[in-house]
């Protein structure tokens, strides 16, 4: 009985009714929708790097280490002497080593000198691998694999030439061109720094810097190619190194014997300590977008509430007259009270509905425009804030209900002048 009532009262006032679920529907929406950003760009941000063990470096903070080896940003104080990347990728612990070598760049983009090993080694996500959108990976000298940012910026393809710069600056008057580049391959957007990397090999590094001395070419000490093949281009120096463990047990243990290195002063990080290091620092502004799309939400119910307070005084006749055929006032509470938790749940199914088909709509273009893979999962977090507006758009019918309460037959029945 009370449910065919209030379904009734509903139809009769369809119109007020659907622009209050629309309302909670898109507040919900952008609040859920915020969340499941927040959750899935925490997510990717952890695992920006995945697979690997340890990230060693010249002494400095984590976090600085961390910026300018993974995610190429700011630059190293120091360098590692090859000798010394050596005796750790020959210890009996390490099952793999890729050196990073960094400190040129092309028009704004990183250049990061490594092994082909890179390609297999580079973990991103749940352990995902690196794959080619064109082309091959380098194999020799005077050859570049581009990450895709860098190839749909720049509009590069396989076969391309490019030079690169000295140094980090966009625009830089020290040029390689002598040693021009050819683009070999292109990598599949990964939502990584790779994706903004030019990726050289480390003996190209060293090619392209002979016949330089602090920076600047020096005249009459270039070199043709034909000399470039007969030279030894193995790095004196390098800026980075990658570290795989056999044995999870011994990331600890390599890890202070590196930061006790006799051989020069290194310094050995956690990837994922470091992560969280870094992102206690940047994390606040996800709290905010929380903190405005709550308010959203509570603008929706607050809207909520003035439809049901001003249905109550449409409906005061209608209340009345239940209560002359016997309708108790906890019926009324009741009524009224479920009509505000059905307008509750309906907005939440309309706001899930409306976030479901954006994430299926948007995910491929927010993945290859700004490297944001958003799920299609509910993380738990988020059917726990479902709950939290549920229950307060539940609250919200109480004041109506309460008004409900305290008609009387002569409010409704008596006419108003």
């Amino acid at each position: 009985m009370l449910i065919d009532l209030l379904w009734r009262s509903l139809l009769n006032r369809r119109g007020t009714v659907l622009l209050s679920v629309l309302t909670i529907g898109l507040s919900v929406a952008l609040l859920t929708g915020v969340e499941k950003v927040r959750q899935d760009m925490r997510e990717g941000f952890f695992n920006t790097v995945s697979g690997t063990d340890l990230i060693v470096g010249a002494r400095t903070g984590q976090v600085e280490l961390l910026l300018y080896s993974v995610f190429h940003l700011g630059s190293a104080t120091n360098n590692i002497r090859w000798q010394s990347y050596q005796r750790i990728a020959r210890d009996s612990a390490v099952e793999w080593a890729v050196p990073l070598s960094l400190g040129d760049s092309h028009k704004g983009f990183r250049v990061v000198g490594t092994s082909s090993e890179f390609f297999e080694r580079y973990r991103f996500g749940h352990q995902h691998q690196l794959q080619l959108s064109s082309g091959r990976t380098f194999q020799g000298i005077h050859e570049v694999t581009l990450g895709a940012e860098v190839a749909n910026r720049l509009g590069y393809q396989v076969g391309d030439q490019l030079v690169i710069a000295h140094g980090l600056g966009s625009t830089s008057f020290s040029q390689h061109k002598d040693q021009p580049f050819t683009v070999v391959g292109i990598l599949a957007p990964s939502g990584t720094p790779v994706d903004q990397s030019l990726l050289v090999s480390l003996e190209s590094i060293t090619a392209i810097h002979v016949g330089w001395r602090a920076g600047v070419p020096m005249p009459g000490l270039s070199v043709d190619a034909n000399k470039l093949a007969e030279m030894e281009l193995t790095p004196k120096e390098i800026t980075a190194v990658l570290l795989g463990m056999k044995s999870k047990t011994q990331v600890f243990q390599m890890q202070r014997a590196i930061n006790g290195f006799s051989g020069e002063p290194l310094l050995a990080i956690l990837p994922g300590v470091a992560l969280q290091e870094l992102w206690q620092v940047i994390g606040t502004a996800e709290k905010a977008m929380l903190a405005i799309s709550a308010c959203v939400v509570l603008a929706g119910l607050t809207g909520m509430l003035g439809v049901l307070l001003t249905g109550l005084q449409q409906r005061r006749r209608e209340l009345a007259l239940l209560r002359a055929i016997g309708a108790s006032p906890l019926h009324l509470l009741s009524l009224v009270v479920m009509e505000a938790m059905l307008l509750t749940a309906a907005g939440i199914g309309f706001g899930l509905s409306l976030l479901w088909f954006a994430l299926i709509l948007a995910q491929t273009g927010l993945y290859e425009t700004f490297g944001l893979y958003l799920t299609l999962g509910w993380p738990k977090e988020l059917w726990q804030i479902l709950a939290l507006v549920f229950a307060a758009g539940t609250l919200v019918g109480i004041l109506p209900a309460w008004q409900a309460w305290r008609y009387t037959l002569a409010d409704g029945l008596t006419p108003r002048t």
